[in-house]
């Protein structure tokens, strides 16, 4: 089936919806097509929010998509958006596809309302980093499914976890779209099975949007490459022999698994995941040598990140012993995390024993560990501004009188604004970077699900 003609009638979005506007929008479509449409109320968040789930058709297959399981992710509230209409408003779709579609346009209502100050944008880099959340990883929809590997066990599924664990213990999806998306990327995708005959519509996708793959180094260093910027998907079990084998020791572990690992024990689903930019660089896919190794730019980016971590450490030591328990924006970038150092200590091991490394790095590589790695740091930094702001709004509320305290979280205030503005500034001058349109974005997800749940359909 050609999809083209539901590809270009996605709207050209200029903002991204609240929790609240998505709400009222998903209400809305189920009022205006009662036939084909139904909404439920799947479970809550844990402040209580309702989270909706939008049921579209009857075919024989059952499909799952959900966005925002990472909060600081709204490409995919925005593609679930636009496809919830289409399905319902198109009857030949729904009958060409064959899928009862299971859509959830917010799995992760409360975080996703602690990004929503740059929702409406400006979009722009201190913007983002500036009012970014994304919660710590046993705090993550995503990461906090029940998990049993070697030594290790996790079975403290969050509220938004169990309701997606509930739709799929009861419809057993075979086709499942969990949709995410990077900060300053180009575009790649993991897919749970290898279907060759599909990458080359997944590449199509981006390059009918002038959107450039990522084929700098990849997000998941374990993970088979099935075709340039398309991977395996893989889990916590694959991240545990990586972690072992790198370091000689079972690392530090404080999550569960992931959607599909979930899904997988259940029935043969395919999941998705299309990852895009909202900041993109051309240097991100240049294929040309630089005059430095891999290994060197790895080793590099390596000291970069001790360093910002000592950085780091030195503005929140001070200040820990006044951060709450409830302070939502302390735990993902607290410095003294020991699967931080773990992590560097393997990226370091294996860049030292693979001889891949010796190669000298592609430009793409280069820019990866010497400019992306700097922006990934900078919302950690935007996160220790937030959590200095948390606990000083906290104090003023209980009419707190803890004049050190007070002082004390003011100057880090300041100085972390400082520090960020500095980081802002110089990838401002380092970068030659274009914010994308929502649209082409959302096109790109459209097409790449459209093709995946199409290829079931018809081959499985």
């Amino acid at each position: 089936m050609n999809f083209q003609h539901v590809i270009d009638k996605v709207p050209d979005y200029k903002v991204f919806l609240t929790v609240d506007e998505m709400d009222e929008s998903t209400r809305k479509l189920a009022e205006e097509f009662p036939d084909a449409v139904t909404v439920f109320e799947a479970g809550k968040s844990r402040d209580g929010h309702p989270i909706q789930c939008i049921k579209i058709g009857d075919g024989p297959k059952n499909a799952l998509c959900f966005a925002c399981p990472h909060p600081n992710e709204p490409i995919g509230a925005m593609t679930m958006e636009y496809l919830s209409r289409a399905l319902a408003e198109d009857k030949a779709l729904r009958d060409e596809l064959g899928f009862t579609w299971y859509i959830i346009k917010c799995a992760d209502p409360d975080g996703t309302r602690l990004n929503e100050n740059w929702f409406k944008g400006p979009y722009n880099i201190f913007n983002y980093m500036r009012n970014y959340y994304r919660p710590v990883g046993y705090e993550q929809v995503e990461w906090t499914f029940p998990f049993e590997y070697k030594e290790y066990r996790f079975d403290k599924p969050m509220p938004e976890t169990q309701v997606l664990m509930k739709i799929i213990d009861e419809t057993r999806p075979e086709f499942m779209y969990s949709l995410h998306n990077g900060g300053l990327c180009g575009a790649y995708w993991y897919i749970s099975h290898d279907f060759p005959e599909l990458y080359e519509g997944f590449h199509n996708s981006a390059r009918k949007q002038d959107v450039p793959l990522d084929l700098g180094e990849p997000e998941t260093p374990f993970a088979t490459e099935f075709a340039p910027a398309i991977f395996s998907l893989n889990g916590q079990d694959e991240y545990y022999d990586y972690m072992e084998k790198h370091t000689g020791k079972p690392p530090t572990l404080d999550v569960g698994a992931d959607s599909h690992t979930y899904a997988s024990a259940k029935a043969d689903c395919v999941t998705l995941i299309a990852e895009l930019p909202y900041f993109f660089d051309p240097r991100i896919e240049d294929q040309s040598d630089s005059d430095i190794s891999r290994r060197e730019a790895i080793l590099t980016e390596a000291d970069q990140s001790e360093a910002f971590n000592e950085m780091l450490e030195g503005l929140v030591g001070v200040i820990r012993p006044y951060i709450s328990q409830d302070n939502p924006f302390f735990k993902l970038m607290d410095p003294s995390s020991p699967g931080r150092k773990e992590g560097n200590e393997a990226k370091r091991k294996r860049a030292m024993s693979d001889p891949d490394f010796e190669k000298p790095a592609k430009g793409s590589q280069v820019f990866s560990s010497f400019v992306v790695s700097k922006f990934y740091r900078g919302l950690r930094l935007g996160l220790a501004v937030r959590t200095f702001e948390f606990e000083l709004e906290r104090l003023a509320k209980e009419g707190s009188n803890d004049k050190e305290a007070i002082t004390k979280l003011k100057a880090a205030l300041q100085e972390g604004l400082s520090k960020l503005q500095q980081l802002t500034d110089e990838l401002e001058r380092e970068l030659n970077y274009t914010v994308i349109p929502i649209q082409k974005l959302v096109r790109i997800q459209l097409e790449s699900g459209l093709l995946v749940s199409n290829h079931i359909g018809k081959n499985r």
